[in-house]
């Protein structure tokens, strides 16, 4: 055979080659463009002689995704049928659906932009909240200020939300509804988060409060004033102490850089009154206090406030029936600075030689 007829057919080999569409194999993955879709279905151009369509089964649960998803988008595929009984390949996006909500909401997340989310009941974190098959939460904080005192009203509705959190390893999903009601900017949060240093003083808005302490704003960046930290006397109901959307002094303690949020103290602004106890109150001094709450194991005296002592019921003989409110006269027995306790002896006739 002449060199320039062998040259020739390898040339139109090689051409034919070029241009043959790929083979298609089941249960190969490979990338496919979106031609069209709709509820009823999506069409792909996986590069074969045929368009592949998505199998019923994954068509049921489209609707979903139909928001995310656009013509002319690339998702991976896998083939599930070379050639259906119509013809055409199909194809599963089972990666996609399990995998690349994810991912939507990661970018989402990154360039701040809004989804939709379903709302469910409201338990202790905070709304629950549905996207694509994920369960997420909107943190009470993350509430506007008609919503923020009254959650429940937001049961069965769908509001648009700005993802603040995202992690598939921990199937985490956290909202803000706030963000995107106010326009808020991650980013700008983010720089005035890294502003705030430990220690400092600011002013807090008050945005609600719940049984374990007050949500506050500094500057816009989230922070809570947990219930130990708002007096040095033990407070155990808040709503007498607080009105939401007054403004408050408070001193940051810590900083949780992970999800951008303030530690904040009331009660630190002011002079620990245990700081001086046991200069204060030494041993065997005599003090008068007043009864403020009974315990199965004895009672607890205010000395001043933030300070209380108890009386164990094991220095009782029995006949005591204070009341609450009730002024007492007690001798220290013992005092702790480090551990924050105080033991009394209720006063006697003539004060005791020996007790322990």
């Amino acid at each position: 055979m002449p060199k320039q007829t062998q040259t020739a057919q390898s040339l139109m080999a090689q051409l034919l080659q070029k241009n043959s569409p790929p083979l298609i194999k089941k249960g190969s993955e490979i990338e496919a463009q979106i031609l069209s879709l709709s509820k009823k279905g999506i069409v792909f151009n996986i590069g074969s002689k045929a368009n592949a369509v998505l199998g019923d089964k994954e068509v049921r649960e489209l609707s979903n995704y139909l928001p995310h998803l656009k013509e002319g988008e690339t998702v991976s595929v896998r083939i599930i049928s070379e050639e259906s009984k119509d013809g055409y390949p199909v194809v599963s996006m089972r990666k996609f659906f399990n995998n690349g909500k994810w991912e939507i909401l990661s970018k989402k997340r990154e360039e701040e932009e809004e989804i939709e989310v379903v709302c469910g009941e409201y338990g202790k974190g905070g709304v629950f909240i549905e996207f694509m098959g994920i369960r997420g939460v909107i943190p009470k904080i993350q509430l506007t200020e008609d919503y923020i005192n009254d959650p429940q009203k937001l049961s069965g509705r769908k509001v648009k939300v700005k993802v603040l959190e995202v992690d598939p390893t921990k199937n985490r999903l956290v909202v803000s509804q706030k963000a995107s009601a106010l326009n808020i900017s991650h980013k700008q949060i983010r720089q005035t988060f890294e502003k705030i240093k430990v220690g400092s003083k600011h002013k807090a808005k008050i945005l609600g409060f719940s049984e374990f302490g007050i949500f506050c704003e500094v500057n816009g960046v989230e922070g809570l004033v947990h219930i130990s930290e708002i007096s040095w006397e033990k407070v155990t109901n808040i709503e007498p102490l607080v009105m939401v959307g007054e403004t408050i002094d408070v001193i940051v303690v810590e900083k949780n850089e992970s999800d951008m949020k303030l530690n904040l103290s009331i009660k630190r602004l002011s002079h620990d009154p245990w700081e001086d106890v046991e200069e204060k109150y030494p041993k065997d001094k005599e003090v008068e206090g007043e009864v403020v709450r009974h315990e199965k194991y004895g009672y607890f005296v205010r000395l001043e406030p933030g300070v209380e002592g108890l009386i164990h019921t094991s220095k009782l003989t029995g006949s005591e029936d204070y009341k609450i409110g009730q002024k007492v006269r007690t001798f220290i027995e013992r005092v702790s600075k480090q551990s924050r306790r105080l033991s009394l002896v209720p006063h006697q006739s003539e004060k005791p030689v020996l007790y322990r």
